[in-house]
């Protein structure tokens, strides 16, 4: 579970980014968080990634105040979330295996794990196909579908998608949404953040709205209202 607790935050003594936001997302939950910019979509995914702490009240992890975890507990936390965001953020050097594989590298995961592992996450994005080839001998679509499944690769227990689709076509944009509904449906808790009415209308999942650093709404199967 993730328990925002009356969190507000400040930037260098100006307007809050966050203003006393309460906010609970259970285990398995798909949550759309939408507003316009500047409403404090991106502080709040900071905070649950532990980039950013609140200038008051309190971000819980599963039981763990964030504010208060050590080098090597925040580590562990990181381990349990996995990323995507808008621009890949692949190594364009490395083959999409190698991309994948790196993650589990980078996780102290052993050889055989790494074995058994990217080829069965490739498959669940569909580019099995894929493997061997590089980040610019892929489309927008595929790259992102390359960057889901290292985010998804060490099994983490939160995904956050931040703005995935803003650079897709309508048809890889639908092919994303669709495999991140996937990964909500095999028990995995996701996070996405997007200006995409479509995506939002199409998914009928719990969507808050955020507006000025406060949570305007917070509906358990909404559309995108602004």
């Amino acid at each position: 579970m993730i328990y925002f607790d009356k969190v507000t935050k400040f930037y260098n003594g100006g307007a809050a980014a966050l203003d006393d936001v309460t906010l609970t997302i259970e285990p398995g939950e798909f949550v759309s968080i939408v507003g316009h910019s500047g409403a404090g979509k991106s502080t709040l995914l900071k905070m649950i990634l532990a980039e950013e702490v609140p200038s008051e009240g309190t971000v819980f992890f599963e039981s763990n105040n964030i504010a208060n975890l050590g080098k090597l507990e925040l580590n562990e936390l990181r381990r349990k979330i996995g990323t995507v965001f808008q621009d890949f953020r692949l190594l364009p050097t490395k083959t999409v295996y190698e991309n994948i594989a790196f993650a589990m590298e980078a996780a102290g995961a052993h050889e055989e794990d790494i074995i058994a592992d990217v080829p069965h996450v490739l498959d669940l994005v569909d580019l099995s196909e894929k493997m061997d080839s590089f980040p610019r001998e892929l489309s927008g679509g595929e790259q992102q579908r390359v960057a889901i499944a290292r985010a998804i690769v060490n099994q983490p227990d939160v995904v956050v998608a931040d703005e995935p689709t803003g650079n897709l076509d309508p048809i890889s944009t639908y092919e994303v949404v669709q495999i991140l509904k996937k990964i909500n449906d095999l028990g995995t808790t996701v996070i996405l953040t997007t200006h995409n009415k479509g995506v939002i209308d199409s998914l009928g999942k719990r969507v808050v709205t955020m507006d000025e650093g406060r949570i305007a709404r917070d509906d358990a199967s909404g559309r995108y209202v602004l």
